[in-house]
């Protein structure tokens, strides 16, 4: 169907996701990445696991009032929960948004720097985003990444091959009715400082939105998921929180369209308390563009809550999924309060994180 077809749905799907208070659950790891999650509490990588471990996180009674969406990964769009009931009902039951990673994985990028990749998808797009929205599937993302170094990266190849490739992929999942979250993160990798964090992600996300325009997507209808402007994890001057809150708005200000209504930041290796505070800190802010802050997070909400779980303590589990969920829904609003929920305070970067 042509993009004015689902304008209207759009723009209704990205206000509710980026609704205040609220934010986005990212369950999306591929198979192969949440083997290493289960590993870790000692599970085998089956089907039957996985399905159990999502099956609790999409059970857990009263996350609706913190979460709006949930990031699936394609054979969790198409599962049944154990009782026979599709993954997608559960979530629509507790007032959550299903959406689903669409992206093909990173490869690496001809003519780029050794460590540069380019992320793979584009085609056949528009038809698979209509067979996951009539699987019940309302929003999209795609996942493109940079690294800082001292030799150069990113490239301008690289910045350019990555914004247009999220413009793409935008423009082709608005065809089938998909809200796309347009993530183009920079890793934490590396021993930069935090001012050539901001100047990069600047460049980084300007060029997005230009290949946006050039694309015509429909920004009312499309939400951004950037990393948070920080220096690189080898740096040895470490920022404090206010800074990082402070230079992360000053980079979205400079770069974001208002016309984007919901900006949700990765946690991208940082830990559950850290994640929380500095969104905290971010909407203590104020700012030009009415944008909500909110988040996208993965470990950030899982890694207490899986640990807690341990293959078969569900209700420890989804306590422990409530707390995290909870404290960023205070966050995105301004309002938490350090230490108030429980929390893990264990660094969650991986170099070079892939999934």
């Amino acid at each position: 169907m042509p993009l004015n077809y689902y304008k209207e749905e759009l723009k209704k799907t990205a206000e509710s996701l980026a609704k205040s208070g609220k934010g986005i659950l990212a369950v999306d790891e591929s198979t192969k990445t949440i083997g290493k999650r289960l590993a870790s509490i000692n599970l085998e990588n089956t089907e039957t696991n996985r399905k159990a471990y999502r099956g609790m996180l999409f059970t857990t009674q009263g996350l609706g009032q913190y979460i709006s969406g949930a990031i699936l990964f394609e054979e969790t769009l198409f599962q049944t929960h154990s009782d026979g009931e599709l993954m997608v009902k559960k979530l629509e039951k507790l007032g959550i948004i299903p959406g689903i990673k669409v992206d093909k994985g990173l490869k690496p990028l001809a003519g780029g720097g050794d460590i540069e990749t380019f992320c793979s998808g584009l085609d056949g797009l528009v038809e698979r985003s209509s067979d996951y929205y009539a699987q019940g599937a309302r929003f999209a993302k795609w996942r493109a990444v940079l690294q800082i170094t001292n030799n150069g990266c990113p490239s301008k190849l690289s910045i350019k091959e990555n914004a247009w490739g999220l413009a793409r992929y935008a423009r082709s999942v608005q065809e089938s009715g998909l809200v796309p979250i347009i993530e183009p993160e920079i890793l934490m990798d590396g021993s930069h400082g935090i001012n050539k964090t901001a100047a990069i992600q600047e460049e980084v996300i300007k060029e997005v939105y230009m290949a946006c325009k050039t694309n015509g997507v429909y920004l009312e209808g499309t939400l951004l998921k950037p990393s948070m402007t920080i220096e690189g994890a080898e740096c040895p001057e470490k920022s404090n929180p206010k800074t990082i809150a402070e230079q992360t708005i000053r980079t979205m200000e400079r770069s974001v369209p208002a016309a984007v209504p919901g900006i949700v930041f990765l946690s991208g290796g940082l830990s559950e308390e850290a994640a929380s505070v500095y969104l905290n800190l971010m909407n203590k802010i104020k700012r030009k563009a009415t944008w909500n802050i909110g988040f996208s997070y993965g470990r950030a909400l899982q890694h207490s809550c899986l640990k807690a779980w341990d293959g078969k303590n569900i209700t420890a589990g989804q306590n422990a999924l409530l707390a995290r969920a909870q404290a960023n829904s205070e966050a995105s609003k301004g309002c938490y309060l350090e230490g108030s929920q429980p929390s893990s305070d264990e660094a969650l970067f991986v170099a070079g994180y892939k999934y």
